[in-house]
């Protein structure tokens, strides 16, 4: 077994690992040890690892998981998310959480905050809001307060003070991590045959449930095996997906599209690692950083508000034309009311600018895959013969 294909494997482990082994070990490891669950949008993991505990990335139980109990406590007509974040804590996969952070995404995230604090009442929750308006002194000022109740709260748990030294170390850690996410991109980029994104993928899940420092390593290891791999490129058209920044979709669906013929040269999976486009720290009070680094540095997405009109779309044209993307591969979740209501204005901008695009939806444990790669395949296939006419 090559090195790149023994890391994938730890990973996809870590990936397929419903009851979170790395995470209970690492609070075994030492007595007072504390883990912070968090849905998969942004949150300040930094106030997390900052106040000496583990934020742990909460994705759902994808195809790996049957909901039984799970589909009683939301509508139907909702993503799958939820569902399947109840069906683990009923199921007890949870429970050695001991506190949970739900990011501003949507109304039925704000709902399944609530939920969880009917059915583990033991555990700390907290509703992650965050500004809707980017001046300083008003946006500004309400996310400071909120980060520093966030803070305080966290430091009550820990028993000891949220330092600002420890708060400025803990960023240090998560600009390296950005940063080697973004080089993981690049480098995706460049030779996607060497770096494919089933790989990119799994490889961003494992810092989910790892520690920073131990995450770091094991990007810095993936990006130095993968440039020693010998594999042959292929004539597959390179495509942008967008619309998979929440529910996660399956890991066979993103081997689908490699299958069908699709080089994925970038993607909006997985958010919470590149939400900052450039590094955080900077001199003076480290919560000032975080707030200044949301404020106008964080990236485009369906659940982040836009306040300058007429811009929706340009960011990723721009990702398309960086990346030298034959065209996008528009993916949501079911039901996935930011996602689907943002993909028309989208689709209208990409039109406009002469980018080929396709649209399908998906849920977390979507089984059926045959037509998404027939589609994907297609969509390859007439990208590549007309670009060339």
């Amino acid at each position: 077994m090559s090195r790149v294909a023994d890391i994938v494997t730890t990973c996809e482990e870590l990936y397929e690992d419903l009851e979170f082994s790395a995470c209970r070990a690492w609070k075994e490891e030492a007595p007072g040890r504390h883990a912070i669950g968090y849905l998969p949008m942004w949150v300040p993991r930094e106030i997390i690892h900052a106040a000496g505990m583990l934020p742990v990335g909460i994705l759902g139980g994808g195809d790996k998981l049957e909901i039984i109990r799970g589909d009683a406590f939301f509508q139907s007509y909702i993503c799958h998310l939820p569902r399947s974040v109840i069906e683990l804590v009923l199921k007890g996969n949870l429970d050695f959480l001991d506190g949970c952070l739900f990011p501003s995404i949507c109304d039925i995230v704000r709902n399944l905050s609530g939920m969880w604090q009917l059915l583990r009442p033991d555990t700390y929750v907290r509703y992650v809001d965050v500004p809707q308006n980017f001046e300083p002194d008003r946006g500004g000022r309400f996310f400071r307060t909120e980060l520093r109740k966030l803070i305080d709260d966290l430091g009550g748990i820990a028993g000891r003070p949220v330092t600002d030294d420890a708060l400025k170390h803990s960023i240090e850690l998560y600009d390296e991590n950005r940063r080697l996410i973004r080089e993981l991109y690049d480098r995706r980029s460049a030779v996607p045959w060497l770096v494919p994104t089933s790989e990119v993928y799994l490889v961003q899940r494992a810092g989910m449930v790892l520690p920073v420092e131990a995450h770091n390593d094991l990007v810095r290891e993936y990006l130095a095996a993968a440039e020693m791999d010998d594999r042959p490129e292929r004539d597959n058209s390179r495509v942008v997906v967008s619309g998979a920044f929440c529910e996660q979709p399956p890991l066979d669906l993103i081997r689908t599209l490699e299958r069908a013929g699709c080089y994925v040269v970038d993607d909006d999976f997985m958010l919470v690692n590149r939400w900052f486009a450039q590094d955080v720290a900077r001199p003076g009070d480290p919560v000032d950083a975080l707030v200044t680094a949301f404020l106008e540095q964080g990236i485009a997405n369906p659940a982040r508000y836009e306040p300058h009109a007429g811009t929706k779309g340009q960011d990723l044209i721009e990702c398309v034309r960086r990346r030298d993307a034959d065209g996008i591969i528009f993916a949501a979740p079911s039901f996935c009311d930011p996602a689907l209501l943002e993909r028309p204005m989208l689709q209208k901008a990409v039109e406009a600018a002469g980018i080929p695009s396709t649209a399908f939806k998906y849920s977390e444990n979507t089984g059926q895959l045959q037509p998404i790669r027939e589609q994907a395949g297609t969509f390859s296939d007439s990208v590549k013969l007309w670009s060339s006419v």
